[in-house]
């Protein structure tokens, strides 16, 4: 079958002859693969410098860790595999398989489920948002964090207030649902007295964030206790594109009721992976059908993986490959 095919870390994937994969049990399934989404875990994996591949010993792989396509059937599904997905066949365990509705696209039904992943995970499990809140999301801009926006609302978010450099793009949240935007292009000062601000008026109480750096030390002191009281705001990392560390005061930890947690690969449970599939991905796709959940896309064949691979494709589309 043809696949595209990382030879040597680091290298970029071809499009490539690779053995068709073999079910090995009853607990797999065959499906021939039609999309498949990339992503940064994608490019990380692919690099070995993601977390999760660090120990492994490098040898030719398929690329990409999701798909949707045909179970032998005939039906539709979304799938994960850790045997990679970029190809026209894939294996994967029938745990990790989700229905898709016959009225969804596959192109929309291979860009959505990272995305959902990367904030109903977050929203759901980490911060347990409840109907009414009130949500920041850090660094919304991206694509991750434009679904992000549309997921908080459908959970029932009150208010949501989201923060980008691109004023443009910040701009276009609110079209999605978001109800404030703050520029990270502020001074630190304007900005930390902004956020102060809203904080006041409607204390925060989620913040989701997807940049992590300079601009979450500036939150997190604009959100520090007085010595009195203080609102408990639950904070959430998703992502570190402006850096994996910042500073942070223990004055912040004493004075403020906040609470900092990650979401990601390692830190979901086995039962919230299984609602994950069961629950979350299902409902996503029927909001995604009934147009209540959107995300834009760009797409490549198969053929053409080398040549998109390093090149950029804006933050706001979700790149999927047609097999």
């Amino acid at each position: 079958m043809k696949a595209a095919v990382v030879f040597e870390k680091g290298g970029i994937p071809q499009y490539a002859d690779f053995p068709d994969p073999i079910v090995n049990n009853d607990n797999e399934a065959l499906i021939f693969v039609k999309a498949a989404s990339i992503k940064h875990l994608d490019r990380a994996r692919a690099s070995g410098k993601h977390y999760s591949t660090e120990n492994n010993e490098h040898q030719p792989t398929i690329v990409g860790s999701d798909g949707v396509g045909f179970l032998e059937n005939g039906s539709k599904v979304y799938f994960f595999s850790k045997k990679g997905t970029v190809a026209e066949k894939a294996v994967a365990d029938k745990k990790m398989i989700v229905p898709i509705p016959d009225e969804l696209d596959f192109t929309i039904a291979a860009a959505l489920p990272n995305a959902v992943m990367g904030s109903a995970m977050g929203l759901k499990f980490k911060t347990n948002l409840k109907a009414g809140e009130t949500v920041l999301i850090n660094g919304a801009t991206g694509i991750t964090g434009k679904v992000a926006i549309q997921i908080a609302k459908l959970y029932g978010a009150n208010k949501v207030i989201v923060t980008g450099r691109n004023e443009e793009a910040l701009q276009s949240l609110l079209e999605l649902g978001a109800d404030e935007t703050v520029s990270l292009q502020l001074s630190d000062e304007d900005f930390k007295q902004k956020i102060k601000d809203i904080h006041n008026e409607t204390p925060i109480d989620i913040v989701l964030d997807y940049i992590w750096g300079h601009s979450v030390e500036n939150i997190l002191s604009a959100l520090k206790g007085d010595g009195t009281f203080s609102h408990k705001t639950r904070l959430v990392s998703v992502g570190g594109m402006s850096g994996d560390t910042i500073q942070l005061s223990s004055q912040i930890l004493r004075g403020t009721d906040i609470q900092i947690s990650g979401s990601g690969l390692g830190s979901w449970t086995q039962e919230e992976m299984k609602l994950l599939l069961s629950e979350i991905i299902p409902e996503m796709f029927q909001a995604a059908v009934n147009g209540n959940l959107k995300i834009d896309t760009e797409t490549v064949h198969l053929e053409n993986i080398q040549t998109v691979w390093e090149s950029e494709i804006t933050n706001r589309k979700r790149l999927v490959v047609l097999i």
